[in-house]
């Protein structure tokens, strides 16, 4: 008789199911629904840009080289990634990787958003207090982010920043 196989991403979630709170099998299975459903838009999405983009490019009517078209499919292709990439931080809460979304992952992401507003900005059109804004929430993010990893670099390995003493044996007859 043949083994029925069952999901590797679901044995995990098998495991743990007994043992999870109500509020936890909630944020589970919405974890799991959004995944579905941004991975559904994600692949609408990138359709979406090959079936009107690949026709224009190989006839010629877009021109690639041209500024606003390279600002404007640039910015289709960020969008993507960062659907793909907010996706991907709700699925490893599904598959139980992280217990809940981790706010390092959201700055992340509120960082590529910035990038790709930058990216598709129209300096010509937008009012210098605009970009001003803009790069000072880049700049916060980043510092953000630079604090959040420099915490979880210090958690992950708490002996990395002793003091050199402390790992050298320590001669007596030196101040």
């Amino acid at each position: 008789m043949a083994s029925r196989r069952k999901p590797w991403f679901l044995r995990e979630t098998r495991r743990y199911w007994p043992l999870m709170t109500i509020n936890e099998r909630f944020e589970h299975l919405v974890a799991f629904a959004l995944g579905f459903i941004i991975a559904v838009l994600v692949a609408l999405a990138l359709v979406q840009l090959l079936v009107h983009v690949v026709p224009l490019l190989l006839t010629g009517a877009l021109d690639p080289l041209d500024h606003e078209v390279f600002q404007s499919l640039f910015g289709m292709v960020m969008t993507l990634l960062i659907a793909l990439e907010f996706n991907h931080s709700i699925v490893r809460v599904a598959l139980r990787h992280n217990g809940i979304v981790q706010v390092k992952t959201v700055v992340l992401i509120a960082l590529l958003a910035l990038s790709r507003k930058f990216i598709i900005l129209d300096t010509k059109s937008t009012e210098p207090e605009t970009v001003a804004a803009l790069a000072g929430a880049t700049l916060v993010l980043g510092i953000v982010y630079w604090l959040l990893r420099e915490r979880d670099d210090r958690i992950e390995s708490p002996d990395a920043h002793d003091d050199i003493d402390a790992r050298e044996p320590r001669d007596p007859d030196r101040p």
